[in-house]
């Protein structure tokens, strides 16, 4: 993969609390819309994404996205992926993400290559690197 040259990132978050949820907010992120609350553990609305939800979903994305264009890149066609993550706190900050993909194959390809798929994917993705929490990752 060639590096990256400095890129921005965007997102508008909007806040739109009321008195059944003080929390709300809607995060536009392109063209799409995320109805966003604070974590229920702090009074938000469990129905909504909060941003802990959203930080454990940026490195499960990141990972698969990785992983995806490293397959492609040995001529492994992935015909599923999906992944259970998630993400540990104290009271401050997360003490660890897990990340537990599970990969489907035209033709498996082995536990060595998608364990050293994965340790490649984990190690290129921006996220993963940017972070100061362990993020671990379980295949299944």
């Amino acid at each position: 993969m060639t590096p990256l040259a400095t890129t921005q990132h965007h997102a508008e978050v909007t806040w739109h609390g009321d008195r059944d949820d003080l929390r709300a907010h809607t995060v536009k992120l392109a063209d799409q819309e995320i109805a966003g609350s604070g974590t229920p553990e702090l009074g938000g609305d469990a129905s909504k994404a909060d941003p802990e939800e959203l930080f454990v979903a940026a490195l499960s994305a990141c990972h698969m996205l990785w992983f995806l264009a490293l397959a492609r890149g040995e001529r492994l066609r992935v015909t599923a992926y999906d992944d259970e993550a998630e993400g540990t706190m104290d009271d401050t900050h997360f003490t660890q993400v897990v990340l537990r993909p599970r990969v489907g194959w035209e033709e498996d390809p082995g536990p060595d290559v998608l364990e050293d798929l994965h340790h490649r994917a984990h190690e290129a993705c921006f996220i993963a690197n940017s972070v100061s929490c362990p993020v671990e990752v379980q295949a299944r």
